[in-house]
């Protein structure tokens, strides 16, 4: 029988790729998105023109804020799995305009809880952030530690999706995966991203603004992997324990709901100079660096501890970083054409 899924943020970077995956692979999906132009909306449209070659897809527009088109689309999908990966993204544009994530990241998350208790899916699966590990210095992050320090705004309405997920799970007993992503990058990415404008800039000759002077790191994670790991996770269902010693050391299982969050990440820190030389040799171009301080809201270092994943899955990301950054140089040439 053919599995039905809503898939938030479908004409998004990683939205449209999971909904590619789980075509592939036989789901009717309906996609929901807003098609804001927060960045290049033609590249968004040109992202659901490709799902829109697959007979499974049905594309919605509308906003998370928009509870009455929000239900509409809900009645066509009939979803049996929600997967909510639409938000306002990035660090430094929350800083300039809080209340855009206020609106779309906690009002828009709580709409799609409520959508999918309406619905009674069999699994919620919603979007966190690797930023709500903030100022924690203990590494590799793990899905157990403790996130009290968000150092941006929008890690904080991440944050908050969590905990509403917690509760809501708690409550309603709804099943409820949230995944933490690590900085992802490749084909039909978003502009906004450092290696995103990075490329445009070294092949226009222009400087490259690097920030704390070069000396960040990050778990980088190429988001097909990511993908895989997201689809693997619909299955692997939370359910709360009968008693608090049932869960397993090292998982994020709640005591009280069938709620987790599970790391996605490559479990390996690169320095944001090798990364940056790798983008380089994929387009056989030097970059003109412009070192900087280190921007409000950022963090110097990210790296995953990413065995929830494999345990819950059987699956671990393992693209090399400087084969998938070849990968989206060559994508970026031919959607560019240049």
């Amino acid at each position: 029988m053919t599995r039905r899924a809503l898939i938030t943020g479908s004409a998004g970077f990683i939205g449209s790729h999971l909904c590619e995956r789980l075509l592939a692979a036989g789901w009717q999906v309906t996609g929901y998105d807003a098609l804001s132009d927060y960045y290049d909306v033609a590249l968004k449209e040109a992202r659901h023109a490709r799902l829109a070659r697959h007979p499974g897809f049905t594309p919605i527009i509308g906003r998370l804020e928009d509870m009455g088109a929000l239900e509409r689309a809900g009645a066509q999908a009939r979803p049996e799995v929600i997967v909510h990966l639409a938000a306002q993204a990035g660090v430094r544009y929350s800083i300039e305009n809080p209340r855009a994530y206020l609106e779309t990241n906690i009002t828009g998350s709580f709409n799609v809880m409520a959508l999918a208790l309406e619905h009674k899916v069999d699994h919620l699966l919603m979007a966190s952030t690797s930023s709500v590990y903030g100022a924690n210095t203990k590494m590799p992050y793990a899905e157990t530690d403790k996130v009290d320090t968000q150092m941006s705004f929008y890690a904080a309405t991440k944050k908050a999706d969590e905990a509403m997920a917690h509760a809501w799970a708690h409550i309603h007993g709804l099943p409820i995966t949230l995944f933490r992503f690590f900085t992802v990058y490749g084909p039909w990415g978003r502009p906004d991203m450092a290696y995103f404008k990075f490329t445009r800039s070294i092949l226009n000759g222009d400087p490259i603004d690097v920030y704390n002077n070069g000396e960040m790191w990050r778990d980088f994670t190429y988001v097909e992997d990511l993908v895989r790991g997201i689809e693997l996770l619909i299955d692997a269902k939370p359910v709360r324990p009968a008693a608090p010693e049932d869960i397993a050391p090292g998982d994020s299982l709640s005591p009280v709901a069938p709620w987790r969050v599970v790391n996605i990440g490559n479990s390996e820190q690169v320095r944001l100079m090798d990364f940056i030389g790798a983008l380089e040799d994929a387009l056989g171009q030097k970059a003109i660096c412009n070192f900087m301080e280190m921007q409000p809201g950022d963090v110097p270092a990210t790296w995953a501890e990413a065995s929830l994943l494999k345990r819950l899955t059987g699956y671990a990301p393992k693209t090399d970083m400087r084969e998938g950054m070849q990968r989206f140089v060559d994508w970026y040439r031919d959607y560019y054409k240049v």
